[in-house]
């Protein structure tokens, strides 16, 4: 009889080696059309691949772009775990208590539709450009989507599940293991994929309206020169490390932590 497991994961396998030559080409086909741009617009206003390339390996031997994307990475990752921590806990309460839903409820709105500028200009003016209030505005912005997010999951819980655990009497640790955290599991990557996105995006933002380093200041210094090879070098230098965690860190984690998911269905 076929172990249901080792099906599950040869299943698993198949789908990374169907979908792995596909992302290729998408990967190939972009770069043609960026050729292409390249080869209708002049040079100085759009770049061939190549030298994008050129001018990425030199601001990496002999510029700053290590220490750029240093800055910028520790910003998104501080800003990223605080806002993820927070947000679970508080949609977990949200999820749970209807009272503390409507009661909070309008400021999610609130932080769902207010500009992230806004809310980084107001820092500034209050707190100065520190690396505090740079971290302080992303963490709001990225907070009440993690909020609406991790708040839904909770209340898309089976109840079944729950009256299981009472007939069996489990304890609360084991309900949270065995029951909650699976079934939870799914919107906290979806929560911190769609975060992450959001994330990068508004730390290159708040850096180009102020601070002292990092991939959005030197960005906003490349612009000032009209130097667009050194926007487009440090852009894709950004975009490289986004693929590499994406696939080499949240990708193996999703298929980890939902391989019972698989299981389950198969």
């Amino acid at each position: 009889m076929p172990d249901p497991a080792s099906a599950a994961l040869r299943r698993e396998r198949g789908g990374i080696e169907r979908t792995a030559p596909l992302e290729l080409i998408s990967l190939v086909l972009l770069l043609g059309a960026w050729q292409v741009l390249a080869m209708l617009f002049p040079g100085r206003l759009f770049p061939t691949p190549v030298t994008v390339a050129v001018e990425l390996w030199h601001h990496l031997t002999d510029g700053k772009l290590l220490a750029d994307l240093g800055k910028t990475l520790s910003r998104a990752v501080l800003a990223f775990g605080i806002a993820m921590l927070l947000g679970t806990a508080i949609g977990i309460s949200f999820g749970r208590s209807r009272f503390l839903d409507r009661l909070f409820s309008s400021w999610v709105v609130i932080g769902l539709n207010l500009p992230a500028i806004v809310i980084a200009i107001v820092l500034y003016i209050w707190l100065g450009l520190t690396e505090f209030a740079l971290v302080l505005a992303v963490v709001l912005n990225k907070l009440p989507l993690v909020i609406t997010t991790i708040r839904e999951g909770v209340r898309s819980f089976a109840r079944d599940y729950d009256d299981l655990a009472r007939a069996y009497r489990l304890s609360f640790w084991r309900r949270m293991r065995l029951i909650w955290v699976p079934q939870l599991m799914p919107f906290v990557l979806a929560a911190a994929r769609t975060g992450l996105s959001l994330i990068w995006k508004i730390v290159l933002v708040f850096e180009v309206l102020g601070s002292d380093g990092g991939v959005g200041f030197r960005i906003s210094v490349f612009f000032q020169f009209f130097d667009i090879k050194g926007i487009l070098a440090y852009s894709t230098a950004f975009i490289l490390v986004v693929f590499a965690f994406e696939y080499l860190v949240l990708r193996p984690l999703e298929g980890r932590l939902l391989r019972w998911r698989r299981g389950a269905a198969g």
